[in-house]
């Protein structure tokens, strides 16, 4: 982007909210190791399959982050990318033999293009205007998958999709998508401690300002939106080789809103918050699953006493408890 402001005027913009998101070396390296462990504790294919659904939340979640916490664009179709990049990637394998690796790029790139596109389109739209132009876009994606019979088979799905070559196996396969989202995760921190993190957050804070300070809005939030569709693509890229089947109501619109909580209740704009909400937003239905019908109720009550209590997410609330202990230590 060659709007990036000069030194002089980004000394004037709000900083990007990336401080508190990141780990330092420590945390990193301790995340890590519970990630490359967590396979090898959970050795029925039902944990390990609850393991890769949360890694490929976690990419979801970021780049959702990306457009709603960082650029301040209320985006609700997540799931509209997350399908395209399914489909595409998939049906480039299927269809025309191309090979994982390459469909899966391509899946991300049109993923990417999409969310760009629809930016452009809807440049003058904020708030719940621009939130209900971005579900209508995952409405008519659903449609179009559902009904493109020739082409996505619609309803009945596509059938026999195998992982890629070399992560048939759970564990290896999980591993990848882990690996993915930490490449992903590392590449929007590197992306964020750049000017360009100075320059998406004042255009979330005040569009006015930023386009005072020479900030082409309607390319930054082209930039934005594309970015975070992209790194949906690259989940749905990633999606069909762990289930095997491929179709339509996996990308219902309303699953956008799923990942909307993940990172709301994550922490919105920490990067390490919307890896939080995946996590525990994946595992809390599976950990109520032994109270039968009422633990839909129970994980709504708890999702509603988060919002209304922890505004700053779960991160913001690890924060604050950590903070207190170090005051506690001091004192």
């Amino acid at each position: 982007m060659s709007d990036v402001p000069s030194p002089v005027a980004a000394a004037s913009l709000p900083a990007a909210e990336c401080r508190p998101g990141w780990p330092g070396r420590a945390g990193a390296a301790a995340t890590l190791g519970i990630v490359a462990i967590l396979p090898l504790v959970l050795r029925d294919s039902y944990g390990r399959g609850l393991l890769i659904a949360g890694a490929l939340n976690v990419i979801q979640a970021l780049g959702l982050d990306l457009i709603l916490g960082f650029a301040g664009q209320l985006d609700l179709g997540a799931a509209a990318f997350y399908g395209i990049g399914a489909y595409v990637s998939t049906l480039l394998v299927m269809l025309a033999g191309v090979g994982f690796w390459p469909a899966l790029a391509l899946g991300t790139l049109a993923a990417g293009v999409m969310g760009g596109v629809l930016a452009l389109l809807t440049v003058r739209l904020r708030g719940h205007y621009l939130a209900i132009a971005s579900l209508g876009f995952a409405v008519i994606t659903y449609q179009v998958l559902l009904n493109w019979i020739s082409l996505t088979q619609g309803p009945l799905g596509l059938y026999g999709i195998t992982p890629p070559a070399g992560f048939t196996d759970p564990v290896r396969l999980f591993y990848l998508i882990a690996a993915c989202a930490v490449l992903v995760f590392a590449a929007l921190r590197a992306l964020l401690a750049s000017p360009v993190g100075a320059t998406l957050a004042a255009l979330r804070e005040d569009e006015i300002s930023a386009a005072s300070l020479g900030i082409d809005c309607r390319r930054w939030k082209a930039f934005a939106f594309a970015v975070g569709s992209a790194v949906a693509g690259l989940a749905g890229g990633l999606y069909p080789g762990f289930a095997g089947t491929l179709v339509p109501d996996a990308f219902a619109p309303a699953d956008s809103f799923g990942v909307l909580a993940m990172v709301i209740v994550g922490g919105i704009g920490t990067l390490r918050g919307p890896v939080l909400g995946a996590v525990v937003l994946t595992l809390a239905p599976e950990l109520l699953r032994g109270i039968g019908d009422a633990r839909m109720i129970v994980y709504g009550l708890a999702l509603t006493l988060v919002v209304l209590f922890m505004p700053g997410g779960l991160d913001g609330a690890w924060r604050m408890a950590a903070a207190r202990l170090r005051r506690n230590q001091a004192g």
